[in-house]
C-alpha cells in the first residue's frame, strides 16, 4: 500500500476535486496511539488490491497536522476521531469508521454501493 502524505490544507481541495476522478481515502492516524497502529497496520495487511486498485490512499498524521483533520470534520461534516477511515467518492463521504470498526470488506462494499455507512 503506497500512502500519499496529507499535509496541507490545498491537497484537501484537490483531493475533493480528484475524487471525482477516482475513490480516496483519508487515514487519520495518531503516531502515539497503540490502538491506531494496530489498526493501521489491520488495514494495510488487508488492502489487497481486488477492488481496491482504483483508491488512492491519503495518511494524515494528527499529531503533526491537527488543522488539516479539523477541515476534514468540517467540510465533510464527519465527527473528528482517531484513528478513522474516510472513503470520499464524487466530492462526497461514502464511509466513515474510526477505531477496529475500521473494515476493508466494509470499503469495498461501499464502492459497490454508493450510501453513506457511517458509525
Amino acid at each position: 500500500m503506497n500512502w500519499f502524505e496529507l499535509t496541507t490544507p490545498t491537497q484537501l481541495d484537490a483531493l475533493r476535486a480528484e475524487s471525482h476522478q477516482q475513490p480516496v481515502i483519508i487515514f487519520k492516524h495518531s503516531t502515539r496511539c497503540s490502538i491506531s497502529r494496530a489498526v493501521l497496520d489491520r488495514v494495510e495487511r488487508n488492502w489487497n488490491q481486488e477492488g481496491l486498485s482504483e483508491v488512492k490512499p491519503y495518511f494524515l498524521d494528527l499529531l503533526a497536522h491537527r488543522p488539516i483533520s479539523n477541515q476534514i470534520a468540517s467540510e465533510f461534516d464527519i465527527e473528528h476521531e482517531s484513528p478513522q477511515l474516510i472513503l470520499i467518492h464524487q466530492g462526497k463521504p461514502l464511509y466513515a469508521q474510526s477505531h477496529y470498526g475500521i473494515d476493508v470488506t466494509k470499503i469495498k462494499q461501499a464502492l459497490q454501493k454508493p450510501e453513506f455507512i457511517k458509525n
